[in-house]
């Protein structure tokens, strides 16, 4: 799972107006057309992992759009569901751990000029309350709308009709995690079945499973051997995790096609493996071979 990205969209309606729910589901539609206008924030790196000596951390924070933004920095929570997507929450599930309250950060809000950067600083605090195991949460970086100035008035509209303004929010969030003590985890996987899509485009699926007291994270690699021999690189998905306390995650990807590969002959190679600029570690393969 790459790093999670988060789009809201707050309703905001005017008052003596009427709200209809097909009208918003409809305006909600063409409101995310809108979002990439505040979606010009930079961050990295995407996530964060404290493990061994590690007590601080920085992220960086770059406008790339044209105009100036402001956006509050917060922390949420998140469950991930069997499907890779997520789910806020309040309460950690069994086996979860929040790491919200062993980590302090500042600013709590930044306003960028265009082509303007910024470093948000993290640290870790109580640490001598941590016990082995994983600790994770998600630093939400909220963009704030712009206000309309005083005395502006919005344009006259026809009082008896329906009038609903949405002010679409984007947000990104970061994983912060704390690992503490060694990792006994340990990943494999199942299921694995290639579909074609639409009759043409292959879709590789399979199941993670996770065991032990640690997320995994990495990138997959799929390469297709022909009968003959012959190896292609069909599919490449960087920024996989399957987080803590979820045992399996299911996952799917499309891959490439070159002309002349069957894939109906041969095996696909499936390689997860850690993200790293020197040397990756292989944290599982498979091979499934084709019929």
């Amino acid at each position: 799972m790459r790093s999670h990205t988060s789009f809201r969209n707050i309703p905001v309606l005017k008052p003596g107006k009427f709200f209809f729910a097909i009208a918003l589901a409809f305006l909600f539609t063409v409101s995310l057309l809108k979002v990439s206008a505040q979606g010009n924030l930079l961050i990295t790196p995407r996530r964060i992992v404290f493990e061994g000596n590690m007590k601080t951390a920085e992220l960086n924070l770059a406008n790339t759009g044209k105009d100036t933004a402001r956006y509050n920095v917060s922390i949420v929570q998140y469950r991930m569901k069997e499907d890779g997507s997520f789910e806020e929450i309040t309460e950690p599930d069994p086996g979860q751990n929040f790491a919200d309250k062993y980590i302090r950060f500042f600013p709590r809000s930044v306003t960028l000029a265009p082509n303007e950067a910024q470093v948000v600083k993290m640290q870790l605090t109580k640490t001598n309350m941590l016990t082995p195991g994983e600790y994770r949460s998600h630093v939400y970086f909220r963009a704030v709308p712009k206000e309309r100035a005083l005395g502006e008035e919005e344009p006259a509209s026809d009082s008896t009709g329906i009038s609903v303004r949405l002010v679409p929010i984007f947000g990104i969030t970061i994983p912060v995690i704390i690992r503490v003590g060694e990792s006994d985890t340990k990943v494999n996987l199942s299921d694995i079945a290639v579909d074609m899509a639409n009759d043409t485009l292959p879709r590789l699926k399979f199941t993670f499973n996770r065991t032990g007291n640690m997320s995994v994270y990495g990138d997959i690699a799929v390469l297709h051997t022909s009968p003959s021999g012959k190896t292609t690189e069909v599919g490449i998905v960087k920024g996989i995790a399957v987080y803590t306390p979820n045992s399996l995650r299911r996952f799917q990807m499309d891959l490439k096609k070159p002309d002349g590969l069957d894939f109906h002959q041969g095996k696909l190679s499936i390689t997860f493996t850690t993200q790293s600029d020197t040397k990756p570690q292989r944290l599982t393969e498979a091979e499934l071979i084709l019929k």
